[in-house]
Formats: C-alpha cells, sequence, structure tokens
C-alpha cells in the first residue's frame, strides 16, 4: 500500500512534465483567396502574413492558400463564420449595409498614406469600434483600408466639375456609391475584377480606385484623365478575419504568437504595401494618363457635394453604437500620429 501510494503520484506527475515537454500539435489553417495571386494584396500582404505566422509560431500553425476561389468577394466574410475556410479577407462594403462602422475609415480627405490611415483604423477599430459587435462572430486578425482612390476618365474635361455630370463610374462597395452621386455621375457597381469589362464594353465611363488597382488591372490604355483629390475621395476598408471556433482551439501560446503578427502589425503590412503599389501605378501612368489635382475651388464643390453624403454615412455609423466625433477625432489623431511613425 506504501509503495503504491508513492508510485501513483509519481507517475502522474511524470505524465503531467512528459505532456507539458510534448510540442503543440500541428495546425494547417485554410486561407480563401479571391484575388489574382499576383495581385499586392495577395503577394505582398496574405503570402508574407502566412509566413510570419508560421515563423512566430515555430512552425506549429501553417496557412495553406486555397487555389480557387469557394465563392463570390462578398461571401467570404461567412465563410470564415461557417467555417468554410478558416482565413478569409474581403471588402467590407461588398456586403451593403451589415458594417456601419467601416463609414468612418472610409469618409473622404483622411489623407494620402495606406499606411498611416490603415495603422489609424486599427487603433481605432481596437479600442473604440469593436465595441459595436460587427465582429462578434469571428475572430479579427486585421482591419486596414487600400490607397486613397481617386476618379479615372476617358474622354472627359475633368478640370471642371461638370465633366463628372452624368459620367458612369465604376465603383465597388461600400461609401464610394453614394459619393460618386454627390459629385453628379452615375454609379456602376462592381467588384474589381470585372472592371476591365465595364470599360471596354462601355457600360462605365470611368472608374474609382487607387492608383496600384487601375495599373494591375491594365486599365491605363482604356482611360486619359484622373481627378486626384488631396487626402483621396475615398477609402476602400479591408477585413482579415478567422473562424472563431478554429481560433479557440489553437494553444495560447499559438494564438499570442499569432496576434504578435497580426492586428497593428498587418495593418501596417498591409498599408505598406498598398502605398508601394500605389507609387508603382501611378509611375506607369506617366505620360499616359493626365494626372489633374483637384483647384481649391473644385476641392469647395467636392465638400459641398459630398457633406449630405458624409453625414447620412456617420448617422448610420451611430446606429452602431459609437460615439461617432469622439471615433472621428481618434483616428484622425491616430493617422497624424502614424504619418509622424508614431
Amino acid at each position: 500500500m506504501r509503495l503504491a501510494a508513492f508510485v501513483l503520484p509519481l507517475a502522474l506527475a511524470l505524465g503531467t512534465a512528459l505532456s507539458a515537454a510534448l510540442p503543440a500539435k500541428a495546425e494547417t489553417l485554410t486561407l480563401a483567396n479571391w484575388l489574382p495571386p499576383a495581385h499586392p494584396l495577395m503577394k505582398d500582404v496574405m503570402l508574407p502574413y502566412a509566413e510570419a505566422v508560421k515563423t512566430a509560431t515555430q512552425g506549429r500553425v501553417t496557412i495553406n492558400v486555397l487555389p480557387a476561389p469557394l465563392g463570390p468577394p462578398a461571401a467570404h466574410f461567412d465563410f470564415a463564420v461557417n467555417g468554410v475556410a478558416d482565413i478569409t479577407y474581403g471588402v467590407q462594403g461588398y456586403n451593403p449595409g451589415r458594417f456601419k462602422t467601416t463609414n468612418l475609415t472610409e469618409i473622404p480627405f483622411l489623407g494620402d498614406s495606406a499606411e498611416a490611415n490603415s495603422v489609424g483604423y486599427w487603433r481605432v477599430f481596437e479600442s473604440m469600434l469593436s465595441k459595436a459587435g460587427e465582429y462578434d462572430k469571428v475572430k479579427v486578425l486585421a482591419v486596414f483600408t487600400h490607397g486613397p482612390g481617386e476618379i479615372f476618365t476617358k474622354g472627359r474635361d475633368l478640370s471642371s466639375m461638370d465633366g463628372l455630370t452624368g459620367a458612369k463610374l465604376r465603383v465597388g462597395g461600400g461609401i464610394v456609391g453614394e459619393l460618386v452621386k454627390g459629385l453628379g455621375a452615375v454609379p456602376v457597381e462592381g467588384p474589381s475584377s470585372k472592371t476591365y469589362e465595364l470599360l471596354s464594353s462601355g457600360v462605365a465611363d470611368g472608374i474609382t480606385f487607387p492608383f496600384e488597382s487601375v495599373a494591375f488591372f491594365k486599365l491605363i490604355p482604356m482611360l486619359d484623365t484622373a481627378l486626384i483629390v488631396p487626402g483621396g475621395l475615398y477609402n476602400t476598408s479591408f477585413f482579415v478575419v478567422m473562424n472563431k471556433a478554429k481560433w479557440d482551439a489553437l494553444s495560447d501560446a499559438d494564438k499570442a504568437a499569432i496576434d504578435s503578427v497580426s492586428g497593428e502589425a498587418l495593418a501596417r503590412s498591409a498599408g505598406k504595401a498598398w502605398d508601394k503599389a500605389d507609387a508603382a501605378g501611378k509611375a506607369e501612368m506617366d505620360g499616359k494618363i493626365k494626372l489633374l489635382t483637384a483647384t481649391a475651388d473644385q476641392m469647395k464643390a467636392i465638400e459641398a457635394g459630398l457633406k449630405p453624403t458624409v453625414d447620412a454615412k456617420l448617422k448610420e455609423a451611430a446606429e452602431a453604437g459609437i460615439d461617432v466625433p469622439a471615433a472621428i477625432a481618434a483616428l484622425k489623431a491616430e493617422i497624424a500620429k502614424a504619418e509622424k511613425g508614431e
């Protein structure tokens, strides 16, 4: 009896020690993708992120990018909710009305750097916007924006605001469709992958895009003039999210490791990549597309034309339970800090 009384606790203690010494179970997470592999968001953001996760977890967690789209871009948030894929990314605006808090970061004139805008956005999302509960069904790995969106057309005089009247402009999701209406143009909705088709068929007279996308989707030959709005006409918000059950099943060590390369780090990486791609896209337009910076008079007209839409969208954000004036002030302050490298 004495021997048994000694041996059993010793065996239990050794078993616990051995279990603790064993490496955590290896985990492969699937990442749903709907963009071409060479797109900067995949090539320069999501693939490096997958490598960062692998390194941070010392190889215990790897991310496998699925070879073909599982469905349309608008479906990707729910793919993460329902576990169709473990990790997904996408544009909140492709699901109209679902993500009201994104309105704050898509309004005009926030800044000319995707990196600064994205870092500021993540900080305010983490401290304020997440409390609205729009993402409670997933683990949010990051939110960020692409570079400032501008207007590109063919055969229209954009030195005057009259050049936009009646112009059919391709827009993505989110606030930009309403902003285009406020300028007297006609929004034509469609995902980025359909832009070439919309322009070549004459369904659209122009587009709203950051510099990067115009070049990447090979649209430069179809356009001749751009109206550049200081601070950006709009920003498009993106998410990177993970299935909650998959996240909860990870070890605390792996969660901490993944968090260390997500959040602000991923938002900064995405913004930096977009700024680099925008600079390259702008350079590619040299001598092919006339870039007209909005004049002071045009800016007054743009601000007046967009004010009703901006006010309505901020009111919509308030319906999500957000203190909008405080959130806007915090967002602008964090963007300014990020621009200074803080």
